[in-house]
């Protein structure tokens, strides 16, 4: 069954495409990953890897999804039947992040509840995560609002993302000022801004992580959204746009989050309950902090929303191209999926709390699987085939087809064919150094 969605303007897409890469990889592990890697030297490198691996990256799956009007699967069985694997690889990566984002995400609506209804956030983080019921109850109150979205496809997508997306800057820019503000606030911008101590190779591997995850890559987001893509709109300037925005957005994050830290005098290296754990404690401080607290947390729920609905639609786009049934069933059929395989996730501080795999809780096993495995064998492949066994100038001709001079061209090609494959290479052994790591020390 053929994709027929389309975006209805080229707006549609950017913001469609910026808030699938704006969510809880920029607003939640982001500033903790900064926090734990030096700094404002983390922050160059990230940048740096944006450049030189996530554009280059964003360019080509854009432009074969745009090429083949299809989803990740079929978009590379129509370039090469040997190259499927691929967008499988992807597919699944993209179905196990929703699975435990969607448990992420319900945090999140819980905070926003106890705010909202008690001024305070929840007694304790662990105590909430510990509870059998509700942590599952709140993933799938936040995998249904990402149901009801998506049952309207492109459109539905683009509505939904043309009010959350502005509305996520708004929020972001009121909390960023209000951090600021706060007394002994310029030593969190310090932070931000001047290097610090704890930098390492683990940062350098920490960021080239971070882009992938950040801008979607290799899970075959990019290539859903690129095959709604109009043939004359000019694929690397909206790369640009969408990779800047997100970049934006995280060092906003950053500016948000650190000045408040270090004005109460707390550890910005608290990792990742920085968010759940360490921020509520800043909020119950400040004056009117519960305002707030509901208003960053809505803003994570927006980057949350907007990021859980590209991975159901790319998995969604996978099964309408390849079986005969309707979007409805399809989309509720595979929202159910991703919240039953999510559950085990829910309850990895709680009733399986004594559950390990590979030295790994439950959730974090999920994570590691699909940020350590899936996203960079996914990635390896995809540069090794396009680069090296793919024609990449067919790439060039396309992007070109619309009468729109592809500029960058050279420098794409020379980082598609041999930076992009090194770093992603260099990710992809990283991971498997960290999963031998904790393997080991069992």
């Amino acid at each position: 069954m053929s994709n027929k969605n389309k975006w209805s303007s080229n707006l549609g897409f950017i913001l469609a495409a910026a808030g699938s890469s704006v969510g809880l990889g920029n607003l939640w592990k982001f500033p903790y990953l900064m926090g734990n890697n030096g700094g404002f030297q983390f922050l160059i490198v990230y940048l740096l890897f944006v450049i030189i691996l996530g554009m280059p990256i964003m360019i080509t799956e854009t432009s074969i999804g745009r090429m083949s009007s299809s989803g990740p699967i079929k978009t590379y069985e129509k370039l090469n039947k040997k190259s499927k694997i691929i967008g499988i690889v992807g597919v699944v990566c993209a179905f196990i992040i929703l699975s435990y984002y969607s448990v992420i995400g319900g945090w999140v609506l819980k905070y926003i509840q106890s705010y909202a209804t008690t001024m305070n956030a929840p007694s304790s983080f662990k105590e909430y995560t510990a509870s059998s019921t509700e942590p599952v109850i709140w993933h799938l109150v936040f995998i249904v609002c990402v149901l009801l979205i998506c049952l309207k496809g492109a459109s539905g997508i683009e509505k939904a993302s043309k009010f959350m997306m502005p509305a996520l800057f708004i929020l972001l820019l009121i909390i960023v000022v209000r951090s600021v503000t706060l007394p002994n606030s310029e030593a969190g911008l310090k932070f931000v801004f001047t290097p610090e101590s704890g930098f390492s190779f683990a940062s350098i591997s920490a960021a080239l992580g971070q882009v992938f995850y950040s801008l979607s890559l290799c899970m075959g987001i990019t290539i859903t959204y690129g095959s709604y893509l109009g043939k004359d709109e000019n694929i690397p300037k909206n790369t640009a746009i969408i990779a800047g925005l997100d970049s934006l957005v995280a060092v906003l994050a950053g500016l948000a989050i650190f000045p408040a830290v270090f004005s109460f005098g707390l550890n910005p290296a608290e990792g990742a309950g920085l968010t759940f754990g360490t921020l509520p404690n800043v909020f119950g401080a400040m004056k009117g902090g519960f305002i707030f607290a509901i208003l960053f947390f809505a803003l994570m729920f927006f980057a949350a929303l907007t990021s859980a609905i590209a991975l159901l639609e790319c998995v969604v786009s996978a099964v309408l191209d390849s079986f005969h049934c309707s979007r409805t069933v399809a989309t509720i059929i595979l929202a159910a999926g991703a919240f039953v395989l999510g559950i085990p996730s829910a309850l990895s501080s709680g009733v399986l709390g004594n559950v390990k795999i590979l030295g790994y809780s439950v959730f974090d096993f999920m994570c590691m699987i699909t940020d350590n495995i899936l996203m960079p064998i996914g990635g390896v492949m995809m540069c090794i085939f396009i680069g090296w066994i793919w024609n990449p100038t067919k790439i060039i001709e396309h992007i070109e087809e619309s009468g729109k001079p592809f500029k960058l061209k050279k420098p794409w090609l020379i980082c598609i064919k041999y930076a992009a494959p090194i770093l992603v290479i260099a990710v992809t052994i990283a991971g498997f150094i960290g999963i031998y790591q904790v393997v080991s020390s069992m």
